[in-house]
């Protein structure tokens, strides 16, 4: 049912606790886990990175989606086939296209389930998923702490 898994991951410890859903996943189907993280490159002066200049930010976000990429494969067990993948821009349109790219059949990602004013200025990549995904997408509880 599924071959292949898409893990999307900002690093988070949450992050890691979805990456425990996606191994349990992976060994029922004996599936492909791509972990997968995206360099963020909207407008740095829009949030806490103001002021950095565009090559430092540029570079600060690569290893921090590679950071992420690498604890999240540490978290799956060595019997999971894996690949690995960080691409730079909007995290729901690389997410998205990725998918696409990779034959993906399903999409395994965390979600804090912010509401209100929270949900409004933060935003989420994970409903921008589920909207937009033409393929399922599971959603995993995460909390914030």
């Amino acid at each position: 049912m599924y071959n292949h898994l898409l893990l999307p991951t900002d690093g988070s410890d949450g992050a890691l606790t979805v990456a425990e859903h996606v191994g349990s996943l992976a060994r029922q189907y004996d599936a492909t886990v791509h972990v997968f993280a995206a360099a963020d490159t909207r407008n740095r002066f829009e949030g806490p990175t103001i002021g950095l200049g565009t090559e430092a930010w540029k570079d600060a976000e690569r290893e921090r989606a590679e950071r992420a990429v690498d604890d999240a494969v540490s978290t799956l067990s060595d019997e999971i086939t894996v690949e690995r993948h960080v691409e730079s821009g909007v995290p729901h349109t690389e997410i998205l296209d990725y998918a696409d790219a990779a034959d993906i059949d399903l999409i395994v990602m965390g979600t804090h389930g912010r509401t209100g004013l929270d949900h409004y200025l933060i935003g989420s990549i994970a409903e921008r998923v589920v909207r937009q995904s033409p393929i399922p997408v599971l959603t995993v509880r995460i909390a914030d702490e």
